[in-house]
């Protein structure tokens, strides 16, 4: 009798989480975010939604995807501006001058869209993206 092997990995990919989802929690990780910090910056789901999402295959409303992909942008952007990834990671809790002394998550942790494009739009400036 043969396995259905294809069958078999289908399964295991609807349980994945979203690659999106995935990134964001490597680069929680790397920027030292706390638990309330990717929560308010994935949208403020309830944190029911949010440890669900961390560990099975979710749908995701549209505004949190574009959270999430302004948040990728950003980490592609220091990464190209930085050559060194500590000093990458490291600058989003630095004060800028551009946000006037605040630095670049306080921006993002504001809670809404627009401040996370904020900081997305200033580094593609600076990349000349």
């Amino acid at each position: 009798m043969r396995n259905d092997v294809s069958g078999a990995s289908a399964v295991a990919e609807k349980s994945q989480i979203p690659v999106e989802l995935e990134a964001f929690f490597k680069i929680a990780d790397h920027w030292n975010l706390s638990t309330e910090d990717q929560i308010l910056l994935l949208g403020s789901p309830g944190r029911s939604t949010f440890f669900k999402w961390k560990k099975e295959a979710a749908s995701l409303p549209a505004d949190t995807k574009e959270r999430l992909s302004h948040l990728l942008g950003i980490w592609k952007s220091l990464h190209i501006l930085f050559t060194d990834d500590a000093l990458a990671d490291e600058w989003v809790h630095r004060r800028n001058r551009y946000f006037d002394g605040a630095s670049a998550l306080d921006i993002m942790l504001e809670g809404n869209v627009s401040s996370i494009y904020k900081v997305r739009q200033y580094l593609d400036a600076q990349r000349g993206g």
